[in-house]
């Protein structure tokens, strides 16, 4: 044990037995006063203070020891005391003895609150996950209505119909992603299979804005989580389609493993670049588009978080914007 911890134990151990500390100084000013008056040899008084101090230090050291022994267990406890608040070191006093009660009522209350939120949440997931697949069955229906006539009216329509199916997955990515449990599954995959996944995905989106996509396809494996992954990309393809009014959609993957998206769209303003990962952050570009939630980039660094994947972007207004992912293989943030 470290000195500097030794003597801040000993201040604590002084502080909590100063008044046995000062109830010995005044027995020993009354004893040396009767000593005196009654005129006691000085040997007889020297050696009997000899033997009293020596038997206190002796007992303090034993006590202090004591002291350090329960402290140590008690910060034991601490990094899982909401498990292990039951298994508190037996208590000397009938104060230490009450705080415990009182620690272990408290930590009985939260445990049932605890309990009773994951209930809750686990509810939650139940529901929003029924909900989304639910939602899919009037969406696939009414995609195979509009498809039946290919008109400028119907083509509109479906653009919309895609932006509530991309909504209602992105409230199960959310509760998915904000769960406790973890449903990713990680091994390695083809980049290029993922990534052709969200090209077709956006194909219609692609034609119906006339935009020119530039992809070289890759013989790159990666070790990831094919589901976050190419949701990560699907968000970033998602926004570059949605500012990008004319121009090119750029998907490049370096050796090194770093997956790049590139549009000539309007880019992002300089003061909203450290920001727009931030939950409900829309920027510049957000005000102007009303629809815009701030939840996508959001839920994209959450995954990548949980993927150990670097995520970066780079942008000049009216220029364009690039994200790059960096897929070089890491030890995952799993819990």
């Amino acid at each position: 044990m470290k000195k500097e911890r030794i003597g801040e134990l000993l201040r604590w151990y002084m502080r909590e037995h100063k008044r046995w500390i000062w109830l010995v100084i005044l027995l020993g000013v009354i004893y040396g006063s009767v000593f005196y008056l009654y005129n006691v040899p000085v040997e007889a008084a020297a050696y009997g203070t000899v033997l009293g101090v020596t038997f206190l230090l002796v007992m303090n050291v034993l006590w202090f020891w004591k002291f350090c022994r329960k402290h140590r267990k008690r910060m034991e406890l601490i990094p899982g005391i909401e498990y292990a608040y039951r298994d508190m070191p037996e208590a000397d006093t009938l104060a230490e003895k009450d705080y415990q009660q009182m620690v272990m009522d408290l930590g009985k209350s939260c445990y049932e609150h605890l309990v009773e939120l994951e209930n809750q949440e686990q509810e939650s997931k139940e529901y929003y996950t029924i909900w989304v697949h639910q939602i899919k069955t009037p969406i696939a229906v009414m995609r195979m209505i509009l498809q039946e006539e290919d008109t400028r009216q119907n083509r509109e329509l479906l653009a919309e119909l895609f932006r509530i199916e991309q909504y209602a997955e992105m409230a199960l990515s959310y509760i998915r992603l904000e769960s406790r449990e973890s449903d990713f599954v990680i091994k390695e995959y083809n980049l290029d299979d993922i990534i052709r996944q969200a090209i077709h995905r956006y194909a219609p989106q692609f034609i119906r804005r006339k935009l020119r996509l530039v992809y070289e396809p890759t013989e790159v494996k990666v070790l990831t989580d094919e589901k976050w992954l190419l949701f990560i990309l699907e968000q970033i393809i998602s926004n570059a389609v949605k500012y990008t009014p004319s121009g090119t959609i750029t998907i490049r993957v370096t050796e090194d493993k770093k997956l790049s998206v590139e549009d000539t769209g309007i880019g992002i303003a300089p003061e909203d670049l450290p920001r727009i990962f931030e939950k409900g952050f829309t920027g510049y570009n957000g005000r102007n588009d009303k629809k815009a939630t701030g939840l996508g980039l959001n839920l994209c660094r959450k995954a990548a978080e949980h993927l150990n994947v670097g995520i970066a972007v780079e942008s000049k207004p009216g220029v364009g914007s690039c994200f790059t992912l960096d897929l070089k293989e890491r030890q995952f943030n799993i819990e």
